[in-house]
């Protein structure tokens, strides 16, 4: 598949600290690219490299096969940005603040007015007329989005575009940006987990400016992930638990309530053979044995160790 983003030793340091430390990325064409980490991992800064807005102190970033510190008028032209914090002419309507972005990028008659009425339609604000001030967040992020794809975008990126939305307004957005999939390449930064497993092929999770994984997400939960197993006994949970919590594959144990047990494992198959022999031997009836995939958040939680700064 063709690249549309390709960083190498990316590097950033402001004074002593280092916000960027050796950072590798490679985004696909037509991909919908999860960006995440911590707040203050560096995203933000990592964007703002990508999209010309900084300087690197050293490494590459090369844009639709253009580094990004040479990018000229005519790759501009084929990227989409949206900032953490959009601004607006909030004394536009919808309809007149995509026409002025559009005039920008020389769209001019037919073809402007019918980007502006594709766009309108696919934020959902076709015949609203209230001014851009009387939005909600919700409506400005979904026009937001619509203004970023106003050049119609080879590579559209996003920073936090969901971060202060309330359900209704996130699920909107990210319906819109799911509707781009295989038209419109998507670099997406964000710290929602939810967001991320939700829309995007692939993610890479960043931490303290260092890549700590990068993979499709059901790889990265093969990969890093483990089972969880649910097991729920009609008494004696205390004893059990004992016994399971010196098995060398229950890499967690918790105790939860009326007699259940919640276990993390490392090997399936140990699991399954293993627990049903141990409530047998301990003389308990066995309620619920339960096993389930480890989620995004819990891969995420073991590579940055909940670290936040």
């Amino acid at each position: 598949m063709t690249t549309a983003v390709e960083i190498r030793g990316l590097t950033k340091r402001y004074g002593d600290m280092m916000a960027l430390d050796g950072v590798d990325l490679t985004v696909e064409e037509g991909s919908i690219f999860g960006f995440l980490g911590p707040n203050g991992a560096g995203k933000t800064t990592t964007l703002r490299i990508m999209t010309g807005l900084a300087r690197p102190t050293s490494g590459s970033v090369r844009i639709l096969g253009t580094d990004a510190s040479d990018a000229d008028d005519d790759v501009r032209s084929r990227i989409g940005f949206l900032p953490d914090v959009p601004g607006f002419y909030e004394w536009m309507t919808a309809q007149e603040f995509l026409r002025f972005s559009a005039k920008l990028f020389g769209l001019s008659g037919e073809v402007l007015e019918e980007r502006v009425s594709v766009l309108l339609d696919l934020a959902g604000l076709s015949g609203t007329k209230t001014l851009v001030g009387g939005y909600s967040r919700g409506m400005k992020q979904r026009l937001g989005v619509a203004q970023a794809l106003v050049n119609a975008p080879k590579l559209l990126m996003l920073d936090e575009p969901t971060s202060a939305l309330d359900p209704m307004g996130r699920k909107d957005v990210l319906d819109m940006l799911a509707s781009l999939r295989g038209r419109t390449t998507v670099f997406f930064s964000t710290h929602i987990l939810a967001d991320v497993e939700r829309i995007c092929d692939t993610v890479a999770i960043l931490d303290h400016g260092k890549v700590v994984a990068q993979a499709p997400i059901a790889e990265l939960k093969r990969r890093y992930g483990a089972s969880k197993v649910v097991v729920e006994v009609t008494e004696g949970a205390d004893a059990l638990a004992g016994q399971l919590g010196t098995r060398p594959w229950v890499t967690a144990l918790e105790r939860g309530n009326n007699g259940t047990i919640e276990l993390t494992v490392s090997d399936d198959s140990a699991a399954q053979h293993e627990i049903p022999a141990m409530v047998a031997s301990a003389g308990v009836g066995l309620k619920r044995l339960e096993a389930g995939e480890m989620g995004l958040e819990e891969v995420f939680v073991e590579l940055v160790g909940g670290g936040r700064r």
